[in-house]
């Protein structure tokens, strides 16, 4: 065992217990023991000796053990002095809350002891107040009496001593003496008279002294004052003579007595024109509605200052603005607008509503809290007072109506002398007739002068028309709307019925284009209807804008449908009745259609986005502008169907007379060389000329369903008289080229319609045209093939009749038609093997393309018709010989 070894001091101090309060650790608390150590090992030169490190740690240990010791010991210790202490903390603890208990139950009973006489203080002070109530009920009472009775007697002198006090006296006698005639009022006992004519001859004379003194006050620029002597007489009779002394006096109404002398000549000059812009500002208006503002700035300070009652004086104020300054003005522009027509009248109305609409909504600004003024004859004043009630707040406080309703009542007030009732539609329906009139005079001059002798015009019949409904009336016996409208538009569009109309001067020129429909001219119309919708919406209450929208729609209708659109149309389909049959028909009509179209569809977009949206508030109104329109639209569409139909048939008529102009000879010619030397025979040249002039002015004026019915309808006609037209003519062998070469001029402009079921028609009838031009031996086969493979071998003979050589093929050809019945090869017979079946079967395919197309503008009942010729025409001019081919 090594002997034990005296620790280093330096190991020592880092064995006492301070060196492990901090942070430790123990790598370096071992390296900082054995520092030494190593050192000293170093040193010796010798081998490394271990026991100088052993007996440093073990005695290292056991100063460690030591110490741990002298830890648990102290710790022991403390823990029992912490548990002794708890002990002594929970106790004091259970004291202080014992403590604290007995003071909350302390504080608990002082509290309601406090509350009990609290209640007893509140009876205490209602019974005072209640015995207060009675002495001021008592002493009310009492003075009422004794000033009664000094009244009675006709001594004032307590009442003028009273007066004398100053700003609070006054007031006192003010109540006194409303009080005083309400009691006298109520009061029937002997001599009551004489008093009440006492006590109201001093209320009278109370009154100008105090309205005196406002006066004076108010000429001084003394506010205060004012302010006293307008609550004195609000309390003495609501203080409105008050009010009225300060209006009538106001230097705004003195200095605008003199009327504005400037007038603006630009605005006057461009008023009556309906394509100049409608005005948005007059000088004189701008200038009086900007004092207005300013005015109206600075009295709201001023009246909240002065009055008690600041917007009752406002809503006086601003009355007499709108009945006096504003109403005045517009009187002035309206008496201006006396010798000019009514637009002119108009357009001045809705520019003083519109700025009269920004001032009113600029005014609405100076809301004010409401008062009404007290009556001064308060019935219920004396009942209170005797009763012992408190006086009346409501008469002081009670909100009257507030100026913007008051703003709003006067602004209606001020137009309705000029749009009450029917007024204000009668002048715009009386506007829009003189505008229209003017307007169409040379067209409706032109028309008149151009239309058929014998037969009304257009023109004529809506003129009867509105003359019927201006006499209109409902059954309660007043004009209806629509009768109103029409009576405007023959009171003042100069028009009369057909009667009483008389003829246009004789030197009157006119001149073509004035008839014409323009698009341009639609347009210029339906921008002058649109201002007056939009002063129609400005103008009118807004209840009555569905009916007003209404009424101008049919003026709008009246003049644009009628005496406009179907005017013209009348006027060429007149001018196609008349026209020579031998002539050209002119493609006239069809610039015509195409005026239509596009007017009508601008109207219709107008109808649709302007007007109906308007009424959209009424479902009734809506739905009959609905119908209204509908009709219109309807008998627009008949009288371009009628049109149409004219058209095709004066086209189809001279191509009909185009082809009797064919000669006998021009398909079986004398002279080859002669025949040779044409292209085509005269007729087919002016037939194709014919086509190509109304194919170029189709594709001018029609498009998309319209165009491709309209030239269909022509070709199927046209097809139709070339079936009829091969029927009537020997053709020889050298005249079958000739016939072929037509044929082919026919197909060929046709072909230029782009329309492939007239494409495949006329390639039957080239195909129809070459059995003129094959040898009698195929003759046969030929008819079994293509388009003719389709038609029954019967319906040919017609056309095969007139080739030169029939006479030869004819007893070959009647053979094969009489084996019809019998079976062939195949087992089938003649007709079954040939395929053969009416010559309507070649129209198949054309049946669903009529199904389909569906043309507004334009009749289909004429291509059925058509359509059906070309079998019928064939079976209708057989020659009686076959007439019993197939029996």
């Amino acid at each position: 065992m090594l002997p034990t070894r005296t620790l280093e001091p330096s190991v020592q101090e880092h064995l006492r217990l301070e060196a492990f309060e901090g942070k430790f650790d123990v790598k370096d608390f071992v390296g900082a023991i054995s520092e030494k150590l190593i050192a000293q090992s170093k040193a010796d030169s010798g081998p490394f000796d271990p026991k100088p490190f052993i007996r440093t740690f073990e005695a290292a240990v056991d100063k460690l053990i030591a110490v741990r010791k002298d830890v648990q010991a102290k710790t022991e210790q403390m823990e029992k002095s912490v548990r002794v202490a708890e002990r002594d903390y929970s106790k004091k603890m259970a004291e202080l809350n014992r403590g604290f208990e007995a003071v909350g139950q302390s504080f608990s009973g002082m509290e309601t002891k406090m509350n009990e006489v609290g209640r007893t203080a509140i009876r205490i002070g209602e019974q005072m107040e209640s015995v207060h109530q009675q002495r001021q009920r008592a002493q009310a009472a009492y003075d009422l009496i004794d000033y009664y009775g000094q009244f009675a007697k006709d001594d004032t002198s307590r009442l003028d001593a009273l007066k004398k006090e100053g700003k609070e006296g006054r007031r006192k006698v003010a109540v006194l003496l409303r009080r005083l005639a309400t009691v006298a009022k109520e009061v029937d006992l002997p001599h009551s008279d004489k008093t009440r004519e006492n006590i109201d001859r001093y209320c009278e004379k109370f009154e100008k002294d105090m309205l005196h003194l406002f006066d004076r006050a108010y000429r001084r620029g003394d506010p205060k004052m004012m302010h006293h002597c307008a609550q004195t007489l609000l309390d003495f009779n609501g203080g409105a003579s008050c009010v009225q002394v300060y209006v009538n006096q106001h230097d705004f109404f003195i200095n605008r007595v003199a009327e504005s002398t400037h007038i603006d000549k630009q605005l006057w000059g461009a008023l009556p024109d309906p394509d100049a812009p409608p005005p948005v500002t007059e000088s004189g208006l701008q200038d009086l509605f900007a004092e207005i503002r300013t005015t109206v700035g600075q009295e709201a300070q001023i009246v909240q200052a002065v009055f008690p009652n600041p917007a009752y004086v406002m809503q006086v104020f601003l009355q007499r603005v709108f009945a006096q300054s504003i109403q005045h003005h517009l009187e002035q522009l309206v008496a201006r607008t006396t010798n000019m027509p009514d637009l002119a009248f108009l357009r001045i109305l809705q520019l003083v509503h519109q700025q009269t609409s920004i001032l009113v909504e600029d005014l609405k600004a100076y809301e004010l809290p409401s008062v009404v003024p007290r009556s001064p004859v308060d019935t219920s004043e004396f009942d209170r007072t005797v009763k012992g009630l408190p006086a009346s707040t409501a008469a002081n406080t009670a909100t009257a109506a507030t100026i913007s309703t008051m703003l709003e009542t006067a602004m209606e007030e001020l137009f309705v002398p000029y749009t009450e009732g029917q007024r204000y539609l009668e002048k715009e329906s009386r506007s829009l007739g003189e505008l229209y009139t003017n307007y169409l005079a040379k067209f409706t001059r032109y028309h008149e002068r151009t239309g058929v002798k014998g037969k009304s015009s257009m023109f004529g019949r809506m003129v009867d028309q509105l003359s019927a409904a201006a006499a209109t009336t409902s059954t309660s016996g007043s004009s209806t709307t629509s009768a109103q409208a029409a009576a405007a538009l023959m009171r003042f569009g100069g028009l009369g019925s057909s009667t009483d109309r008389a003829p246009y001067k004789a030197e009157d020129p006119i001149r073509e284009e004035d008839g014409l429909l323009s698009v341009e001219v639609a347009e210029r119309m339906l921008k002058w209807h649109a201002e007056a919708i939009g002063r129609c919406v400005e103008l009118s209450p807004s209840s009555d804008v569905p009916k007003h929208t209404f009424a101008l729609l049919r003026v709008l209708s009246a003049v644009v449908a009628n005496s406009y659109i179907e005017a013209a149309i009348e006027t060429a389909q007149a001018r196609l009745d008349a026209a020579d049959s031998k002539s050209e028909p002119s493609m006239q009509p069809l610039t015509v259609l195409r005026e239509v179209d596009l007017i009508c569809h601008l109207w219709q977009r107008y109808v649709t986005m302007a007007l109906l949206p308007l009424a959209s508030s009424s479902v009734t109104v809506r739905r009959e502008m609905v119908v209204f329109n509908n009709q219109a639209v309807s008998r627009i569409e008949g009288g371009a169907n009628q049109l149409t139909q004219k058209l095709t048939d004066a086209i189809i008529a001279w191509l009909s007379a185009q082809l009797a102009k064919q000669k006998r000879t021009d398909f079986k010619p004398r002279n080859d060389d002669l025949s040779f030397a044409r292209v085509n025979t005269e007729p087919c040249v002016a037939c194709c000329e014919m086509l190509e002039k109304v194919r170029d002015a189709a594709k001018a004026n029609l498009s998309g369903k319209n165009l491709e019915v309209f030239l269909t309808e022509v070709g199927v006609a046209f097809h139709g008289l070339l079936l009829e037209h091969l029927k009537k003519f020997p053709v020889s062998a050298t005249g079958g080229l000739m016939l072929a070469k037509d044929l082919k001029s026919y197909q060929d402009t046709i072909d230029t319609f782009s329309i492939p079921s007239l494409h495949e028609r006329f390639e039957f009838i080239r195909q129809l045209g070459n059995v003129f031009l094959v040898k009698p031996d195929i003759l046969k086969s030929y008819i079994t093939e293509g388009y003719l493979g389709r038609i029954d071998a019967n319906l040919l003979r017609p056309y095969l009749a007139q080739r030169s050589d029939w006479g030869q093929a004819e007893k070959g050809f009647n053979d094969a038609a009489d084996g019809g019945g019998v079976q062939g090869p195949d087992g089938k017979g003649m007709r079954d093997r040939f395929g053969m079946g009416r010559l309507s079967m070649i129209m198949k395919d054309l049946e669903p393309l009529r199904e389909q197309i569906s043309m507004p503008s334009m009749p289909m009942q004429g291509m059925s018709h058509i359509a059906g010729n070309i079998a019928s025409s064939l079976a209708n001019a057989r020659p009686s010989r076959f007439s019993g081919a197939g029996n």
